[in-house]
This record gives structure tokens, sequence and C-alpha cells, in this order.
């Protein structure tokens, strides 16, 4: 880590932050290649079509196709939000304010920026919001 002289609190070098866009922008590669693969799956329909079965089991097999849908439906916009958060860490990065807690104004641990590479706040300003 390395003082930037043009501001008054320390930031990640450059070289951290190409590490740090590396990472965010495989994970933005493996986050859309999901997001691909449930928008598809609302595409399809279901193979074991019910046509030929009871009324009674077709409306239960329409309601589970439902919840199934929705579920769905869910994990692709938490998935396309995700998406928006790496994208938004990449911004942070070509300004060169990644990595800096927005409460405290710190350098978040480069641990929990690894684990987490969207997140903005460091743990101890993380663990102050959920009390």
């Amino acid at each position: 880590m390395e003082a930037d002289s043009n501001a008054s609190f320390t930031r990640y070098s450059d070289k951290d932050l190409e590490e740090f866009k590396s990472l965010i922008l495989s994970k933005i590669e493996i986050a859309k290649g999901e997001l691909e693969v449930l928008s598809s799956s609302l595409g399809t329909t279901n193979p074991n079509g019910t046509d030929d079965t009871g009324s009674a089991y077709r409306q239960l097999e329409d309601g589970s196709a439902t919840l199934e849908k929705e579920s769905i439906h869910q994990l692709a916009a938490r998935q396309r939000k995700f998406i928006e958060q790496l994208e938004a860490a990449l911004v942070r990065i070509a300004n060169k304010t990644y990595g800096i807690c927005r409460e405290t104004g710190q350098l978040i641990a480069k641990e929990r920026l690894m684990a987490v590479p969207h997140t903005t706040l460091s743990i101890q300003a993380k663990l102050r919001q959920s009390q």
C-alpha cells in the first residue's frame, strides 16, 4: 500500500488496484454466465408436460412451475444487482477510490476485498451497521 500524494488519505497502489480489477472482471464474467443460464431457463417450458394428466395434478404442477419461475426471477434479479455492484467497483478503481470505507474513510482490509470485492464498508463499519 502506498500513500497517494494528491489525497489526504491512504489508498491502494496502482498494482493492487490492477489485481482487484482482474478479480472483479473475472467475477463479472462468471456472474454474467450464471445470469444467462438463469434467463434461458425462464424461457424454456417444462419438458414433462402435464397435458395428459388429471386436472388436480396439472394444477399442482402449474403451481410448482410458477413458484420455481418466481424463484428463478429472484435469483436473476440478485445476479443483476451483483453485476451492477461489481461494475460500480470498477468505476471506483478507475477513480482510485476503491477499497476506501465510505463510513470511516480508512482502507478496507485486502482480505475482505478479495472475499467481497464490491464492498464499500470495512468490517468494523459493517458490524456497527448491523447492531
